[in-house]
């Protein structure tokens, strides 16, 4: 009888076992994982800033007109104080037409009246809580060289997503372009 002879040469394999294939694809699927998550998480802070954004726009428009209406107008006055150093929530004066225009809140929204028409300027994102005007300079007396001017001061809220709020702050200031030295 002949010896029983052994190869000790390795063989060579020619595919992946059973736990090799399902270690990739688990790593595969935690990879897959991982990034799907932070790619939802990066399109929910998108549509989030793209929300401010659309509000504060909106928002930035409205003052936008205010200044330049009460830069081109006359006879300012806050609710027919004249100055208003304290503040006040109305703020009236006549456009270039000798039109009488006011601006003022109504409920959340910023609301621009000329005689008797009254429009809103804000969009229904945009919730207003406070509105405040400052005037300077309305009254002109013997011995005023201050030009007129106007700072505006608006609190509130823009609704971005589903309930959810940011709160903002903003000033802005317009001076009389015409002279009331």
């Amino acid at each position: 009888m002949r010896p029983t002879t052994y190869n000790l040469q390795p063989t060579t394999s020619r595919g992946y076992t059973l736990i090799e294939l399902i270690i990739a694809v688990g790593l595969f699927a935690l990879v897959m994982l991982l990034a799907s998550g932070a790619y939802i998480m990066m399109i929910g802070l998108s549509r989030q800033a793209q929300g401010i954004a659309t509000g504060i726009n909106n928002l930035s428009f409205a003052l936008e007109t205010m200044t330049r209406d009460i830069r081109t107008g006359t006879n300012y006055n806050c609710g027919g104080l004249g100055d208003c150093s304290s503040g006040a929530s109305v703020f009236s004066f006549k456009n270039e037409s000798g039109v009488t225009v006011s601006y003022s809140l109504s409920g959340s929204t910023l609301q621009k009246t000329v005689d008797t028409s009254q429009t809103t300027l804000t969009d229904p994102t945009v919730t207003i809580s406070s509105l405040t005007f400052y005037a300077f300079g309305t009254q002109a007396a013997p011995g005023d060289y201050q030009q007129p001017r106007v700072t505006i001061i608006v609190t509130g809220t823009v609704t971005y997503s589903a309930g959810k709020t940011q709160p903002f702050t903003v000033e802005t200031g317009a001076t009389m372009r015409g002279t009331d030295l």
